[in-house]
């Protein structure tokens, strides 16, 4: 379990995951607030087919304080800390930030209740999609063979496979989960999750030519419905399907030009000798130089150049 980390008042993600079936839930939050910790963990429990028995936080603010502790506690939840003073100190949570919340979200900055909403929605169907119809490969063993190594992993499966297969969940959630699978439509799920890509960005670039003093405005190029944008499946994954969302303007690149240095007039000699004797050394050259124009260019002078 992990939040995004913004500087300032911006929205965070709240990402919960599985370990056993990398089942993986995400809330949307308007601040970072523990109180709102605590009601989106409590809205997860909802989300999950069964029943959480304990967290295992990572070790940001947002969780380890007075208030989503002790709420933890009262709700019969068991509290537990991962790897501390380590950057990738919930493994399996940052893996889904990248995987899930990045990959849809992009690495723009939003703000506001009507965003959250759309993210919200966004979330909504992305977890119906990745968690039944999005395999992922899961570590079966690592070892270590002197400096290489070697990992294996199972098949990939999606995670509500793994739930179907797994010897804890219940036939009750498992029946409930089928029923479920039966009723998705994994086009309709994706055609959902780019509506709100498109209008996320939008919304982005309207705030920036609102700082611009401009007027942006930007319409959604969504298809109106399931069976039209399958159509344009084939099509987008050819182009590169450039989502709303990842629309981060490239600077361009800045070349800088190389300095003279004081060997330049000298280069064709010197590829000359080296011809003749390979084995010549940096010393060796330098001395040949300095002898052979000791006016132009002292020993010290061009000694100095070569070690620059």
């Amino acid at each position: 379990m992990a939040a995004r980390r913004w500087a300032g008042s911006f929205i965070q993600t709240l990402t919960m995951v599985d370990i056993a079936t990398g089942w993986t839930e995400c809330l949307p939050l308007v601040t970072r607030d523990g109180s709102l910790v605590a009601e989106a963990i409590n809205r997860a429990q909802s989300l999950f087919p069964w029943l959480l028995r304990g967290v295992d936080f990572d070790n940001d603010s947002a969780f380890m304080n007075d208030v989503v502790v002790p709420w933890c506690r009262d709700q019969k939840l068991e509290v537990t800390r991962s790897r501390a003073y380590k950057k990738n100190d919930q493994a399996f949570v940052e893996q889904k930030n990248g995987a899930v919340v990045r990959r849809r979200m992009g690495y723009g900055r939003f703000d506001g209740v009507y965003t959250t909403r759309v993210m919200g929605r966004l979330y909504a169907a992305a977890r119906l999609y990745v968690n039944f119809f999005q395999p992922s490969s899961k570590l079966k063993e690592k070892r270590r063979e002197g400096a290489e190594v070697i990992k294996r992993y199972h098949p990939p499966l999606t995670p509500y496979e793994r739930a179907l297969a797994h010897p804890k969940v219940t036939a009750a959630v498992k029946k409930r989960l089928r029923d479920q699978y039966r009723s998705l439509d994994p086009v309709a799920l994706l055609a959902e999750i780019r509506a709100t890509q498109d209008e996320l960005g939008n919304r982005v670039d309207r705030r920036a030519g609102q700082a611009r003093g401009l007027q942006c405005a930007s319409t959604s190029t969504a298809p109106a419905t399931a069976a039209s944008f399958a159509k344009t499946l084939g099509k987008t994954a050819t182009a590169g399907e450039p989502r709303a969302t990842h629309r981060r303007t490239r600077r361009p690149y800045k070349t800088r030009g190389r300095m003279p240095s004081k060997l330049d007039p000298h280069i064709a000699t010197i590829q000359a000798w080296l011809a003749a004797q390979p084995q010549l050394t940096a010393l060796a050259i330098v001395g040949r130089l300095s002898e052979k124009h000791p006016r132009s260019s002292g020993r010290d002078s061009i000694r100095s150049c070569s070690v620059c």
